[in-house]
């Protein structure tokens, strides 16, 4: 079965660091991309972040481009995202899954985890 757990998130002053993990199962993670979304509230789940599944390649959207990180560790099936210089736009739910940019492979998602970022 496939499985996504999300970890990591907390409530982060603007300015700030967090670094955020994901634990994925189910499927062969050497052979497949990464990618993390966000939610912010009252919006859709956004995608902001791929890696490709050496590690070799990454894309990232301009919003967050110069400031996060996204990074693997095949030997230990996780996808990390080191976030700096947060600001309160960066509130949401941020969620990992399998695939490139728009195409994922899989419906299920995990729980995700929260991100605050507030004075």
């Amino acid at each position: 079965q496939v499985q996504f757990v999300e970890s990591g998130g907390g409530l982060v002053q603007p300015g700030g660091s967090l670094r955020l993990s994901c634990a994925a199962s189910g499927f062969t993670f050497s052979s497949t991309a990464m990618s993390w979304f966000r939610q912010a509230p009252g919006k859709e789940r956004t995608l902001f972040a791929s890696i490709t599944n050496t590690g070799s390649s990454t894309n990232l959207a301009d919003s967050v481009k110069g400031r996060f990180t996204i990074s693997r560790d095949n030997a230990k099936n996780m996808v990390y995202l080191q976030m700096n210089r947060l600001v309160p736009e960066d509130t949401a739910v941020y969620y990992c899954t399998a695939g490139w940019g728009g195409f994922v492979l899989y419906t299920n998602w995990g729980q995700g985890t929260q991100v605050t970022v507030s004075s």
